[in-house]
C-alpha cells in the first residue's frame, strides 16, 4: 500500500509539474503566416536614441525562440502615430500625452492572420519617474514586441511578485527589493513560458505568408486611447469588415496616472 500511495504522488508531482511547464497564454488564434520554422520578423526602427538599445534587446530576447528570428530594421512609420508596413512590425516612440498607457501594440489581422503590426512607447512617462530607467523601458518594449507574435500576458496582476517575464504585469519589472517580494526575478525578459507558447502557436505551418509580404491595404489609422477608456480593460478590437481586424493592447501605468 505504501509503494502505491507513493507511485501515486510521484505521478500526481509529474502532472502537476507537466502543467506548470506547459505555457497558455497565446492572443487568441493570432499567429503570422509563414511556409517554414524559423521564420524572420523584420522590426522596423521609428524609435528615438533612448530607446534604440532596448528595441535591440528585445530583438535579440525574442530571437533565441526556435521557431522565429526578428530584425532591426530602418523604420517606414510616417511620424509618432507609427502607421503600419504590411509583412513587418513598425515600432516608434513619442510624447503621447497624459494618455495613462506606458505602451501599445496593435496588430492587423486577415482571419487569425496578422498581416502587420505597430508597437508605440510613450515618452511622456518614460522620461519621468519612476519610467524613466533601464528596466521599466526593457520591460515595457519586451512586452509590446511579444505581443506582436500572438502571445498574450502570464499574468495580470501588478502587484504581486513577478515571474520572470516581460510578459507578466509588474509594478517593479527589475524584481528584488522594492516590490512584492525581496526575491522575485526580474521581468525585463521572456522567460521560458514564453518561448514554449511560441512553439506552440508555431507548432503548424502555412500554405502562404504574410511576412515581407503585400496583401490587401487595411486602414492604418489606430484609435485614441486615453484614461477614458481605461475601465474598458486592455484589449481593443475594431472590425475593419471583410474578417479583417485591428486588436490593440493596451500597457497601462500601473499606479493610474
Amino acid at each position: 500500500m505504501g509503494k502505491l500511495v507513493a507511485l501515486l504522488s510521484v505521478t500526481v508531482a509529474a502532472v502537476v509539474l507537466a502543467a506548470t511547464a506547459t505555457a497558455s497564454h497565446s492572443w487568441g488564434n493570432y499567429h503570422w503566416a509563414r511556409t517554414s520554422n524559423p521564420f524572420t520578423l523584420q522590426l522596423g526602427d521609428n524609435v528615438s536614441a533612448t530607446w534604440d538599445s532596448h528595441l535591440t534587446t528585445a530583438s535579440s530576447d525574442w530571437s533565441q525562440s526556435s521557431v522565429l528570428d526578428t530584425a532591426v530594421a530602418a523604420g517606414q512609420a510616417k511620424g509618432k502615430n507609427c502607421r503600419p508596413s504590411a509583412g513587418r512590425v513598425e515600432v516608434c516612440s513619442g510624447r503621447y500625452g497624459n494618455t495613462g498607457w506606458l505602451g501599445i501594440a496593435q496588430i492587423w489581422a486577415s482571419g487569425s492572420h496578422i498581416t502587420q503590426g505597430s508597437v508605440r512607447v510613450n515618452d511622456t512617462y518614460h522620461d519621468a519617474p519612476p519610467y524613466n530607467t533601464d528596466p521599466w523601458r526593457r520591460f515595457v518594449m519586451c512586452q509590446e514586441v511579444g505581443h506582436e507574435f500572438g502571445l498574450d500576458h502570464q499574468d495580470e496582476n501588478s502587484s504581486n511578485a513577478n515571474l520572470g517575464s516581460c510578459m507578466d504585469y509588474t509594478n517593479d519589472p527589475d524584481g528584488g527589493s522594492g516590490g512584492a517580494s525581496s526575491s522575485d526575478p526580474s521581468n525585463e525578459h521572456p522567460n521560458a513560458h514564453d518561448f514554449d507558447q511560441l512553439e506552440s502557436i508555431y507548432a503548424h505551418l502555412d500554405s502562404t505568408t504574410t511576412i515581407a509580404s503585400a496583401p490587401a491595404d487595411l486602414p492604418g489609422n489606430a484609435p485614441p486611447f486615453s484614461q477614458a477608456r481605461r475601465a474598458n480593460g486592455s484589449v481593443y478590437m475594431d472590425d475593419l469588415g471583410n474578417g479583417n481586424r485591428l486588436i490593440t493592447f493596451v500597457l497601462w501605468t500601473p499606479f493610474g496616472e
